[in-house]
């Protein structure tokens, strides 16, 4: 049976809001979306021919601030797939106390059947279609899945050319040369890192000792491998769209990740060969026993299906809603630790914030202070959380979710309800 995110991320509303006795109205308005909006993209291909492609915006909350989310682009994108991901945004805009709010967008597709040609003439287009949505006053959208900084290069040229002035604070995740910010790239991955630290220090365990499971490696799997393969810890299964490899012995990331970015193309792990390595079903990756599992695909991963397979210490959400409720009440019952998603990689949308304040400024600060900052805000935010879920024997997900929640409807508190 198909799961529904955005029924999933409401069940999550649902259990903070009896927690903390959320004002019943306030709990109603959260559960939608303030604006939705549905496209069609009609593009001419490089053969002549015309397809249209459906795209969405959404934006959850804009209470506290802008909408702030990615873009995806995925032949798996639906309305409540986005829904569910502007939800989360708000979420996690609200713990790390940003004036942000949360949106998401994505756009139905297979890049890998298109041309860079057809892949420019889609994001303008979509661009042009969600043009009035969005803006640094009003939504700020940045990578995702299939998505990058020439993705965002795009956007903001097409904003900027409609708007008649250059407005590099529309989007994050820009090139440097025109507005980026350094470090955004390894944002999310290095953020999971520095928790990743955080929570093995509370449980009193070196994190180079422990071995490693990653599903996932893209953007945020590739960059969190190769920061704990540096310092020593054991990588002992990574999987992706087509296979999990594995080896008992550990994988070499830094070999993995040279041969990945051998090419432009998307290469699948399937096609990687070495003697040493297994290749299974990737769908067998949460039956692997290992000391921190990281899943950092998609959502809805970890089910009630499987959860009761997964044998290991830490659960490092490095995607959005890859842990279903049902499954946390069976993770909490075996006694793992689960690090949430709204925390554990909200490292991204943390430089992302970083890079909207310096375009709005037009003062770009160095990778030294982007990384202190970055780390500095993440410490703060996990020991608020920490010490909640330990003062209120409540786990960490459910600590997370209360600072957000109350961070929110604090907001709507103050600012009432216009008639």
């Amino acid at each position: 049976m198909e799961i529904n995110p955005y029924e999933i991320a409401k069940k999550q509303l649902d259990i903070v809001a009896k927690e903390i006795q959320l004002d019943p109205n306030i709990h109603e308005r959260l559960k939608y979306c303030h604006r939705i909006l549905t496209v069609s993209i009609p593009i001419i291909m490089d053969d002549g021919s015309l397809r249209i492609f459906e795209g969405h915006r959404v934006h959850h909350s804009t209470i506290r601030g802008p909408g702030k989310g990615g873009i995806r682009y995925s032949p798996d994108v639906n309305i409540n797939e986005i829904k569910a991901l502007a939800m989360w945004m708000t979420w996690k805009t609200s713990l790390l106390k940003l004036p942000l709010g949360g949106a998401k967008g994505g756009i139905k597709v297979e890049t890998k059947s298109l041309s860079r040609g057809e892949l420019e003439r889609l994001t303008r287009r979509f661009t042009v279609e969600i043009l009035n949505f969005i803006g640094p006053e009003r939504d700020i959208p940045a990578p995702d899945m299939n998505t990058d900084s020439q993705t965002m290069a795009w956007i903001m040229d097409v904003y900027s050319m409609h708007r008649g002035v250059t407005t590099p604070g529309v989007v994050t995740g820009k090139p440097v040369e025109i507005g980026g910010s350094l470090g955004r790239t390894r944002a999310t991955g290095t953020g999971l890192f520095y928790i990743a630290e955080a929570i093995c220090k509370k449980c009193n365990i070196n994190l180079s000792d422990l071995t490693i499971v990653i599903q996932g490696f893209g953007k945020v799997g590739s960059v969190i491998a190769e920061e704990l393969y540096n310092i020593g810890c054991k990588i002992i299964a990574i999987a992706d769209t087509s296979i999990c490899i594995y080896s008992n012995d550990g994988i070499n990331i830094k070999e993995l990740i040279e041969w990945k970015n051998e090419t432009n193309d998307y290469r699948e792990l399937k096609k990687y060969q070495k003697d040493n390595l297994e290749k299974i079903p990737n769908t067998e990756i949460f039956k692997i026993k290992c000391d921190i599992l990281i899943p950092a695909a998609t959502e809805n991963q970890i089910t009630k299906e499987n959860a009761n397979n997964i044998d290991c210490k830490i659960i490092l959400e490095g995607a959005n809603g890859p842990t279903t409720p049902d499954a946390d009440e069976i993770l909490n019952k075996k006694g793992i630790i689960v690090v949430p998603d709204i925390l554990a990689n909200s490292g991204g949308v943390l430089v992302s914030y970083f890079e909207y304040i310096q375009d709005i400024n037009a003062y770009f600060w160095d990778l030294e202070r982007i990384n202190k900052e970055l780390k500095g805000v993440l410490l703060k935010t996990f020991e608020d959380v920490y010490s909640l879920s330990q003062e209120k024997k409540v786990t960490l997900r459910m600590a997370a979710y209360i600072l957000a929640v109350s961070g929110v409807a604090e907001a709507i508190k103050l600012r009432g309800h216009y008639p």
